[in-house]
């Protein structure tokens, strides 16, 4: 490396460096200074937008729960212009709201489509468990096993195990459902759930 033993031979190399280089140095600089005020104001933007998400989601739900003849229609606005956690928290609310009708498909729809707003790890399990239940209830026996397998994770394996067994029970599979709902008590489930498990292990075997 070259050594400059005097403070206008460093000037002189400074400019000719500075004068060689400016343009893309400057160019350079603009990218950062851009990129870095762009990723600010992105940041500020997504902020933004997930309070004001925040505050129109519990509007909506909030309608919803008390029965208002608006609250269906503004929360399924309120799921399709929100790609995200919120728009699939709406999707599950609309979906237990229309379970309560009794309009089955379309909680189903609504689920399906709660599915594609989300990809936290903790609520598409979630979802998936709901679906299965759902698809139980309106005797989509292999669909519900399908969905099932779909889950991963120990930390839901008791509450899959247990709605497999009783789509197996409902398939006449008694000795399958046996062994789903041994598994969901080795897995560790919480207590209520464990003997919830035990209970229709019991019934299987009067």
């Amino acid at each position: 490396m070259e050594v400059y033993t005097t403070e206008n031979e460093q000037v002189d190399v400074i400019r000719r460096f500075f004068s060689e280089n400016g343009k893309a140095l400057a160019v350079g600089v603009v990218l950062g200074i851009g990129a870095l005020l762009g990723w600010r104001y992105w940041q500020s933007h997504q902020s933004t937008a997930l309070a004001g998400a925040s505050v129109a989601y519990q509007k909506a739900t909030e309608a919803l729960a008390a029965n208002k003849p608006e609250g269906v229609k503004a929360t399924e606005q309120f799921v399709q212009a929100n790609d995200n956690n919120y728009g699939a928290f709406a999707a599950l609310q609309l979906a237990q709201h229309y379970v309560d009708q009794k309009d089955y498909a379309a909680a189903e729809k609504q689920l399906a489509q709660a599915s594609t707003l989300t990809k936290d790890e903790n609520l598409l399990p979630l979802i998936a468990l709901r679906q299965a239940r759902l698809q139980l209830q309106q005797n989509k026996l292999d669909d519900a096993l399908k969905t099932l397998d779909g889950v991963k994770g120990a930390s839901w394996s008791a509450m899959v195990q247990d709605i497999r067994g009783d789509v197996l029970v409902r398939k006449g599979d008694l000795k399958g459902a046996r062994d789903a709902y041994s598994k969901g008590i080795d897995a560790k489930a919480s207590q209520a759930q464990e003997a919830l498990l035990r209970m229709k292990l019991n019934n299987l075997a009067s």
